[in-house]
């Protein structure tokens, strides 16, 4: 791979779990897991490691059921201090490189290494060199793959776990890649794997040799996009350390303490995220026009639906309301549901001066004066301080506080 792009993707293995176990050795004769009080449910199953593994714990079930399949499993409570603190640890280490090293969530992170091979040789040479330092240094375990780019640098880091080591340059990506299956694909989730495989697309390789104008009329930009990835052709770079895009979307979602079962239940917790998003909005000096809803029901299936608004908002009331409206035209609840989300996307600032009529909106006007007394209330004197009083209807459904809770942000990959 010399005078090429040489990008590397590092992943912590079962992150949470691993340093859980380098904390206390003696967690990995047993099998254990990092998750919630089975009380408030808030954390479920967050990682587990290899023993646990073994009896098909997976995660983000509930600790009832990997309770049913592992009466013996341990549970360690989070700890997200720690996580943030050695999962930098790790990524000082990759920095020793490059100056390029995004990350993509807590525990993963690319690293082009394409000026360093020059220096430290090869991109395999580096990804073994880093793999032993980290495990020399900190104790832990990372899978890497290697690649020419970020999207097969990712999937070589996915295909051998723990502490594996996956080269795929573009002479070999066609015998590695073209064989596995679609899903594989970052970005081929369920309901994308399901039109493919409508279209008779089982494997990477299937989506690569499809036609590409027909993947386009299908699919869209989506389409385009994960035709080219299948195909190798990802140009999209690796940002600079501590480089951070703006923000394209505000969220937050919530693993309720109980199931939902009604549209009341589920305009309860709602009202809590929408609260909490149309406040991170206003700090942000940000309003959004798409809502978009994420709906999961006990067994783990999901669904994401949006739809955009007649004008921008940072209003949760406004928020709230087309939630309600996509939960009602597309859920059904013949399962209830277990987890629910809020986001707001097509973020934009504010017109700088607003233009007054005879047809403004003054209850608008007012809404937002109260809600930002409200933030400014629960920031002098703590959330529980002032609440709605539909909230107190269910104080089991509504006793949470996401904007705070939120405190580990996913990096976006586009």
């Amino acid at each position: 791979m010399d005078n090429r792009r040489v990008v590397l993707h590092c992943d912590i293995n079962h992150c949470y779990a691993q340093i859980e176990e380098m904390k206390v050795p003696e967690l990995r004769k047993v099998p254990m897991a990092v998750g919630g009080h089975e009380t408030t449910r808030h954390g479920i199953i967050l990682a587990k490691n290899d023993l646990a593994k073994e009896y098909h714990i997976k995660t983000g079930e509930s600790l009832r059921e990997a309770y049913a399949k592992c009466p013996q499993l341990v549970v360690i409570p989070p700890n997200y201090d720690d996580y943030l603190y050695y999962s930098e640890k790790v990524k000082d280490i990759y920095r020793e490189y490059t100056d390029r090293v995004e990350s993509f969530g807590l525990d993963e992170a690319w690293i082009d290494v394409s000026a360093s091979s020059k220096i430290y040789g090869s991109g395999e040479a580096i990804a073994r060199e880093i793999k032993k330092k980290v495990y020399e240094q900190l104790g832990l375990t990372i899978s890497v793959g290697v690649s020419f780019n970020k999207v097969f640098a990712k999937l070589g880091s996915d295909m051998i776990k723990p502490d594996g080591l996956v080269v795929i340059d573009e002479e070999n990506y066609q015998q590695l890649v073209w064989p596995l299956p679609v899903e594989e694909l970052i970005y081929i989730g369920r309901a994308t794997k399901r039109k493919l495989n409508e279209f008779g697309i089982k494997t990477i390789g299937d989506l690569a040799v499809f036609r590409a104008d027909l993947i386009e009329s299908r699919m869209g930009k989506v389409g385009v996009m994960i035709h080219e990835f299948a195909n190798g052709i990802d140009d999209k770079s690796v940002a600079f350390t501590g480089y951070q895009d703006e923000a394209k979307s505000v969220g937050n979602g919530i693993t309720s303490i109980r199931d939902m079962r009604s549209l009341k239940d589920v305009e309860l917790v709602f009202r809590v995220l929408a609260e909490s998003v149309a406040s991170r909005l206003r700090d942000m000096g940000v309003e959004g026009q798409v809502v978009t809803i994420g709906l999961r029901d006990n067994e783990l299936h999901g669904l994401s639906r949006q739809r955009k608004l007649a004008e921008p908002t940072c209003l949760a009331d406004e928020i709230l309301a087309m939630a309600m409206q996509l939960t009602r035209e597309h859920y059904s609840f013949i399962l209830p549901l277990r987890s629910i989300s809020l986001t707001m996307s097509d973020l934009q600032k504010p017109a700088a001066v607003e233009q007054l009529s005879f047809f403004t909106d003054h209850g608008k006007i007012k809404q937002r004066v109260l809600d930002e007394t409200v933030d400014a209330i629960r920031s002098r004197y703590g959330f529980t301080k002032i609440k709605r009083c539909s909230m107190l209807l269910d104080d089991e459904l509504t006793n949470f506080n996401p904007k705070a809770d939120h405190i580990i942000f996913p990096v976006s990959f586009l």
